[in-house]
């Protein structure tokens, strides 16, 4: 059997480490990932333990934005410099993939700080036999992002659910990723078995005016947010990774969402799903004190809609602790969505049996599931 890759990751707290670190623990059959937290960088010794550990560490740790650029520089750079020093001192060569960035090619202190950082690793390798990969990559925007901070479309997508009218400063055009896309092509290279340092750039996967990025945002929210319509987010598309960058900011007391009982002397009619997009629509029935699903989706949307009986539904956001709750009870129907990367599961908490419709954006296909057993 073959061993697993040692795979550590420095910034693992920040937007795109925290979203590597989830990704890669879909992938456990192959890789053993090692914990890394900002104060090892503060201790000498910390901070060798984990690099004579990891046999891969994908060095993330950097400060994007700040009031005087010059700390930006100093702060990368010595990152820089004291992983390679750690490395020196333990006497090992970690294969290294280092984030760079496209900013390396402009007269600023953040893209000077990424140029000479990536030289001092390469110079590290050349030294000590050690391989550095370096990825210049395009701008970078997903679930979870910092407003004001990691992306525009972060920015926007915080200022739309507030309420706020965005200001585009300049209508360009913006070369974007997807951050599980890109998490993507670090496990490519995590994994690959060429031996050689290099500097490789990127391929952005979407091109568009930041005013039609914040026109679709605007849809989503009159769609989504005050009406209930899953908009039209084809699978494998920019707009299914920005409708779920989108709803990402979305406040948990958004849910749960009552429907309308529409009642005469025949009975109840409630209208469960709406949507510009097709899916797969399921409902099953639970006995008392059962729980299905402890799952959670990297790109599925997904609705529970409880039509008969009492339910408990929680939400765990993978590696963190907090629990959200929602109480649904059939006699006043209700749904909540599951948001990506959201462990959630389903408890009959009523003396009668319950009854739950399930609609996903995309058909079930076992070879492809999306679907990711932990419990909540």
């Amino acid at each position: 059997m073959k061993n697993k890759i040692k795979v550590g990751i420095t910034g693992q707290a920040g937007f795109m480490g925290s979203h590597l670190f989830n990704f890669l623990g879909t992938k456990s059959e192959e890789i053993e990932l090692i914990n890394f937290e900002r104060v090892f960088f503060e201790n000498d010794d910390s901070l060798q333990n984990f690099v004579t550990s990891c046999d891969v560490i994908v060095h993330l740790a950097a400060m994007n934005r700040h009031e005087d650029p010059q700390v930006i520089y100093n702060i990368n750079v010595g990152l820089v410099n004291k992983l390679t020093e750690a490395c020196k001192t333990s006497n090992v060569s970690p294969k290294i993939i280092f984030s760079s960035s496209t900013q390396e090619e402009k007269d600023n202190l953040y893209g000077n700080s990424k140029k000479e950082g990536r030289q001092v690793l390469e110079q590290w390798a050349t030294k000590n036999d050690g391989q550095v990969i370096s990825l210049v990559i395009p701008n970078v925007f997903g679930p979870f992002g910092k407003p004001f901070y990691n992306s525009v479309v972060a920015t926007f997508c915080h200022q739309v659910i507030q309420g706020d009218t965005p200001t585009i400063h300049n209508d360009g055009t913006v070369n974007l990723i997807y951050v599980n896309e890109l998490s993507e092509v670090f496990y490519s290279e995590i994994i690959s078995e060429e031996k050689k340092t290099e500097k490789k750039i990127v391929p952005h996967t979407a091109s568009i005016k930041v005013s039609e990025i914040l026109a679709l945002l605007n849809s989503f929210k009159s769609d989504y947010v005050e009406n209930g319509v899953v908009p039209n987010v084809p699978k494998d598309s920019f707009d299914i990774n920005l409708f779920n960058t989108f709803t990402s900011f979305i406040p948990k007391s958004y849910f749960p969402r009552k429907f309308t009982k529409h009642e005469d002397n025949r009975g109840a009619f409630v209208e469960i799903m709406r949507a510009q997009t097709s899916g797969q629509s399921s409902y099953s029935t639970t006995v008392p004190n059962i729980t299905r699903g402890n799952h959670y989706h990297t790109r599925k949307i997904e609705r529970f809609a409880v039509i008969s009986g009492k339910a408990s539904i929680k939400w765990r956001k993978v590696n963190t602790e907090e629990v959200f709750e929602f109480i649904l009870d059939g006699k006043a129907p209700a749904y909540v969505d599951m948001p990506i990367w959201f462990t959630h599961n389903i408890t009959n908490i009523g003396d009668e049996e319950l009854i739950t419709l399930f609609w996903i954006n995309e058909p079930y296909d076992s070879e492809d599931s999306d679907t990711y057993f932990e419990v909540v």
